[in-house]
């Protein structure tokens, strides 16, 4: 707590006054004495007194510590460094959560790693300074002052650490004027080291699928994207910034010195014995430093059994059927991180046998397939993805995908390559299924040569799955359920509403996994003709829904009835159907 926030709450409570405060801060510039501790001099303020005015501000219990007998298997949740570092002493845990008494309980930072630490949802209460330290000579045995350099948050999570292989760093060269000895030394130091490697093995322990590092004006923090949404995990000190940016950057093999332009790398950890795991590392510039974002590529995630991804049987059966046609074009349409290399990994798993050359184009190769040959573009030296479907044109395939069709050239020789015997696999970024096709034609391909090798578009979201472990029954009106396109009468005979409350298995969010929700156009002759006859894409959705297409909305409602996802996921992944 700083001085302002301090003498802010003394004035509020009339213990001082407006020219009191001028006088106060006069003489601790002088004296280089806090206000707190010139008020204690003075005995114009005590511990007690402060603790009562913290407890109020906070609207936190107050508690003396020194009436408490705390278990020792919560004292061991919280390593010596950080108690020290934070001046906090955990006190019990129920369930899954953490009291912890605390001096400062505006200390938002030491709650947020001491959550990320423990996994435990942090409730504080306030306590006396003095109590604080002969708790922590109690139970920890040291009260050591040295001001808990950064890196000592990490210490506790030594076993686990060790557990990871060391990487080797790469001697790079450098600009001249730069700092980059130090800049380095700092990012090889032990502290920043374990920090970094916490922070990874966090995420692969959470099973997140990013790591955002996120540097701003005056603080810096850590995200992971749990099952597609984000949430704030660490906030390690700003002076940290520039050694953790550092330490990824060169674990990638990136250019420490190049800070103004955006650079991409890998970065490949083995965690005991387990298959090494891949994160793909994207740094750019922003204005208050280098944001990084890590990917994680992690082949034991990766599901390749399409009867596992969320698929209806009949949504299944379709698409199954599109793919094993001998030739012509699947496309597979969502944001980004909607599950749709996923979807197609998984169709090239069903499709490689032994009788079949399957070529890939991917931007980039997200994870090494056995038996397919990928290829990762490369647009600095020309290798785009229209290049490389003419190589593969050559290669003699069977079977081609293309990570995503951006222009018409590419889109060009994908329905060329449909057109003369090959199965092409694609993506492409559209809201829904039906307007893939005019994106097509918007192009500039022409409508006849869409009809002809276009054999089924999909459409995808991930949806995020309720907590078995927590998932409770709600009550929602039955108009509620009207208003999200759900028919009277799919919940005539009665319906099931669930979310889940929260627990230690889902880190207190009710959500654990994701399923996808599907829009599958099946390009039938009546479709085909409605799109030469220059139908828009609102008109080839209503005649979808007519020969029996479910749109997204239609799936997510149905996984909604099913008890499997949420209202809220059903509005966050899915549009109304007008």
């Amino acid at each position: 707590m700083n001085n302002r926030q301090l003498t802010s709450m003394l004035i509020k409570r009339g213990i001082i006054s407006l020219p009191e405060l001028k006088q106060l801060e006069d003489l601790s510039a002088e004296t280089g004495e806090s206000i707190k501790d010139i008020l204690f001099r003075d005995n114009r303020l005590d511990e007690n007194h402060l603790v009562d005015i913290l407890s109020e501000q906070y609207n936190v219990p107050k508690i003396q510590l020194s009436e408490l007998d705390i278990d020792p298997e919560v004292i061991s949740i919280l390593s010596p460094q950080i108690v020290n570092r934070y001046k906090v002493v955990p006190i019990s845990r129920i369930g899954n959560t953490l009291t912890v008494a605390m001096t400062d309980p505006s200390n938002m930072n030491a709650q947020d790693d001491i959550k990320f630490l423990t996994d435990y949802n942090v409730e504080v209460v306030v306590a006396a300074a003095s109590e604080i330290e002969e708790a922590i000579e109690k139970y920890y045995g040291t009260t050591d002052k040295r001001g808990a350099a950064y890196g000592d948050l990490t210490f506790d999570m030594e076993d686990l650490l060790s557990e990871v292989d060391d990487l080797s760093i790469n001697e790079l060269e450098f600009e001249e004027g730069e700092d980059i000895e130090a800049t380095i030394r700092d990012s090889s130091d032990a502290p920043v080291v374990r920090l970094v490697n916490m922070i990874l093995l966090d995420a692969i322990k959470k099973k997140a699928s990013d790591i955002h590092i996120e540097p701003y004006e005056k603080s810096f923090r850590v995200r992971l994207r749990l099952d597609g949404v984000l949430y704030d995990t660490l906030h390690p000190p700003r002076h940290m910034m520039d050694a953790i940016i550092a330490r990824f950057k060169v674990m990638s093999n990136l250019d420490i010195a190049e800070k103004r332009i955006p650079q991409d790398g890998r970065i490949k950890i083995k965690v005991g014995k387990e298959e090494a795991i891949d994160f793909r590392v994207s740094v750019c510039p922003v204005i208050f430093g280098e944001k990084v974002v890590l990917r994680l590529l992690d082949k034991s995630n990766l599901q390749l059994d399409m009867t596992k991804l969320g698929f209806y049987e009949e949504q299944l059966e379709i698409f199954q059927e599109a793919i094993h046609k001998p030739y012509g074009m699947v496309i597979v349409t969502g944001p980004t991180g909607s599950g749709k290399t996923t979807t197609l990994y998984s169709a090239l798993f069903e499709l490689n046998t032994d009788d079949v050359n399957i070529c890939t184009a991917e931007d980039p190769v997200e994870f090494n397939l056995e038996g397919i040959n990928q290829v990762p573009i490369r647009d600095q030296i020309g290798l785009n993805f229209a290049a490389a479907l003419r190589s593969f044109l050559r290669q003699d395939p069977d079977i081609i995908m293309v990570g995503e069709i951006r222009d018409y050239e590419t889109g060009e020789i994908a329905v060329k390559a449909a057109l003369t015997g090959h199965m092409v696999l694609s993506t492409l970024h559209t809201n829904d299924a039906p307007s893939s096709i005019t994106r097509l034609m918007n192009m500039g391909i022409e409508s006849f040569l869409v009809t002809s090798s276009v054999n089924l578009v999909m459409a995808q979201r991930l949806g995020r799955r309720i907590c078995e472990k927590c998932k409770e029954e709600v009550k929602v009106e039955k108009e509620e359920l009207l208003k999200l396109g759900i028919k009277e009468s799919q919940i005539k005979g009665g319906y099931q509403i669930y979310e889940g409350k929260g627990c230690e298995i889902c880190n207190g969010t009710g959500y654990k996994g994701r399923i996808a929700f599907y829009e599958i156009l099946d390009m039938k002759e009546d479709i085909k003709e409605a799109v030469l006859n220059g139908a828009s894409s609102m008109e080839l959705k209503e005649l979808g829904i007519q020969m029996g297409m479910s749109t997204m909305r239609m799936s997510a409602n149905k996984r909604l009835l099913e008890g499997v996802t949420t209202i809220a996921e059903v509005l966050r992944n899915t549009a109304p159907d007008d």
